[in-house]
Order: C-alpha cells, then structure tokens, then sequence
C-alpha cells in the first residue's frame, strides 16, 4: 500500500478509507441525476469548449466564460499549463502536492524550492517574497495547502501576486480545497487577481466527483486561456463529467452544508488525536496532517482503515499522516482505533523500561 497518491482503494474493499480527501456527504443528488440520464448523450463526442459548464461556472465564479478552462481534474490541467507555457524556472512551496514538481520535472524546468518548516506550522511567511530569483518564471501555490491544511493569509497572497505582476510571473495558486475552509471568500486569489494570475479548481473534493475527472480553471486573462486551451487533448472533459458538473453546482445549500460538517469533524476529530498525545497540525482543509510513529499507517490496516502515508512528500518522512474528515460515526472509528494504537505503544515502551 505504498501508493503514490491516496483513494487506491481497489483491491482493498473492505477499508474504511481516510486516505482521499472526498466529501463525506458524498455526490449531491443533482448531479447523482444528472448521471443516471447521461447514458443516450454519450453517443456524440463531448463538447469541446464545455459550453454550457463554462457558462455556470462563469456566474457562480463571477469570471468571464472566456477566461475559465475545463479539464480531465485539475491534475490535468497542471500538466497542460506546464507545458504550453513551458517555464525555464518555477518556485514550489514543500511540501505540496507531488504532481507540481513532477509537471515541471517533466518539462525539463529548473526547481527552486522554498521549504515549510514543521516547527512553524509549515505555513508561507513574507520572506518567500525575497527568496523568489529573479528569472523566475512561474510559481505553484496552494491554498489550503496539500498535505499541511495551512493557508496563505490574504496580505501576503496580494503581495504575491502583485510582485508576479511587476515580475510577469504566472502564478498558479491551487485552491482545491478552500471551498471546505468557512473563510473561503476573504482567501481566495481572485480578490486579487490580475493578467499574471491563474486559480485552480475541481469537482473532485468537494462535490465528491473524483471519478468523473472534473476541474478548471480561472484564468486571469483570456489569453493565458487560450494558452491552456491549445494544450492538452482534443475532448477532455467527458459528457458526463460535464452533467454531472453542471448539475452540481446547483445543489443548494449544500457547500453550507458541507462546511459545516467540516468545520464540526475537523475540530472533533483534532481534539480527540491530540488527547491521545498525536500531533495534530492546524488546517482549514477536510483534511489533517498528523505526526506519530512510523508504524501508525500498518496498525491501522490491521483496523481495515486506510490513511495517507506522507513519506513519499518532499520536506516530510514516515512519521507522517494525513487522513481525510470523514463523518462523525467514521472519525469515531478512527479514534478509537488511534486510542488502541497509543495504548499498545505505551504498554511496549512501559515494558522496555522495567
């Protein structure tokens, strides 16, 4: 089970998986509706242009149509802007999410890296201003950031992007989490978004449509759209992913919904970690970082639960987990199986002391 992402959860059926970071409430019903119809439209080839997506999308962002580009996740569309704009030297901010570097590794971009510290939270500071060379080309950040669940408070990101414009540096700034985070608005990039500016979104997490393969994203002008658009295959958001999506978006009230059970569990579940003497890093995400024995992730297989090594994370190392908020009954298990676990190192460090 050592995986390069989490949510591998074929083979293993009977796992309770806290592994990937999906909406506990899972697929709102709209776009659960949306599916069952689909089957006759899949005759014809998608829309290329995502037309009628776009045209939503647009309204709930508050972006022009012409500025936003639909894509197969946005793992997608990291990989198609990497490579048509194809920079020399790009900024990563680790640990994050691996597919950053290896968009950019893949492309042949020189890497500078600009490291999180465990002692401060991993959070961004205003130094990262200073430490971005002067031939940068493009920066990756991620808000809330993956695996870490730390934010980047609204005064820096303005001076970031306000420095990316004065440098003509493209800026990606993934939010694909920070519709889970009540502070979502006063967050957000694109209070602060300019031509140099380029937000990324997605169906997966937050309206549980991983499957589908489902993100786009907010540019700043429409000519960095155009760029995104010439890349990439021809169809790539399939026809029901574009249903699906489009039905999404008109669930109402389920992102309040959906926050609020986040916002609830998070706290539950931290609280209830950190009594069992776990070391539960702050986050704004549907998701925790932790910090414990190496040996946690094993026990909990053994309790058929499934969490998220983050071993294979820049900046980290097997000590670390990350598991995903999950519903009340869910993260109940979960507890009580960390409790079995710090139990059982107590009595085997007691016996290695006597």
């Amino acid at each position: 089970m050592k995986l390069k992402h989490g949510g591998n959860i074929y083979g293993f059926p009977q796992m309770l998986d806290f592994s990937a970071n999906i909406n506990p409430l899972g697929m709102p019903d709209e776009a659960k509706l949306a599916l069952a119809a689909c089957a006759e439209s899949c005759i014809h080839y998608p829309d290329p242009d995502c037309t009628h997506l776009t045209e939503k999308l647009a309204v709930v962002s508050s972006i022009p149509k012409e500025r936003i580009v639909c894509g197969n996740g946005a793992a997608d569309l990291i990989y198609r802007i990497v490579y048509g704009f194809h920079p020399h030297r790009a900024v990563v901010c680790e640990p994050c999410f691996s597919e950053y570097r290896e968009a950019l590794e893949e492309t042949g971009c020189q890497i500078y890296s600009y490291p999180l510290y465990e002692n401060d939270s991993f959070r961004l500071h205003s130094d990262f201003l200073s430490f971005i060379p002067n031939d940068t080309d493009l920066i990756f950040l991620c808000t809330p950031n993956n695996p870490t669940g730390q934010c980047i408070e609204p005064v820096l990101l303005q001076q970031i992007a306000d420095y990316c414009l004065q440098r003509k540096i493209l800026l990606i700034c993934d939010e694909c989490f920070l519709d889970f985070s009540l502070r979502k608005e006063q967050l957000s990039l694109k209070q602060y978004m300019n031509p140099c500016c380029v937000i990324l979104k997605a169906f997966t997490k937050i309206y549980a449509l991983a499957g589908l393969r489902l993100g786009y994203a907010l540019c700043g002008s429409e000519q960095i759209a155009q760029e995104i658009k010439q890349t990439g295959q021809f169809w790539s958001v399939s026809v029901p992913a574009q249903l699906a999506g489009s039905a999404a978006l008109t669930a109402e009230g389920y992102l309040e919904q959906t926050i609020n059970l986040i916002t609830d569990e998070r706290r539950f579940l931290q609280q209830k970690l950190m009594h069992c003497e776990i070391q539960v890093f702050p986050s704004e995400a549907n998701f925790l970082l932790l910090k414990t024995g190496s040996d946690f992730g094993e026990f909990l297989q053994t309790e058929q639960i499934m969490v998220r090594s983050c071993a294979n994370f820049t900046g980290l190392n097997s000590s670390f987990f990350r598991i995903a908020v999950r519903t009340h009954e869910e993260n109940i298990k979960l507890i009580e199986a960390a409790e079995r676990y710090m139990h059982g190192k107590s009595n085997h460090d007691s016996r290695n002391n006597v």
